[in-house]
């Protein structure tokens, strides 16, 4: 009799055999997990340079996190997370340049 894990290996190969192909069909909607920073470094090419740095603003600060939490609340971002903070702000300021994800 075949052990578990003489039976697992054919059925994990078969399996992505299968789903392979499919997954490969579709077209990528995910976003790249660093929107925050690709924007950032857009915004920093255009406006030769970024505000202050958090730290030398008075406390308390609401901070990227909670910042991104309130727009996920409020309904403006799909996830509580910087990665779509970075691609909805991209989205409301004046410039083409700034992007997420990158379109070529």
């Amino acid at each position: 009799m075949r052990s578990i894990k003489q039976l697992a290996y054919p059925v994990a190969i078969a399996a992505l055999a299968i789903a392979g192909p499919a997954n490969a069909a579709r077209p990528s909607t995910v976003q790249p997990m660093n929107c925050w920073g690709v924007v950032s470094a857009q915004l920093a090419q255009v406006e030769g340079g970024l505000g202050e740095h958090s730290s030398s603003q008075s406390s308390p600060r609401s901070g990227l996190g909670n910042v991104a939490r309130l727009f996920y609340d409020l309904g403006f971002i799909e996830e509580p997370t910087l990665n779509d903070l970075g691609a909805f702000l991209a989205s409301l300021d004046e410039y083409d340049d700034t992007v997420c994800p990158i379109q070529g």
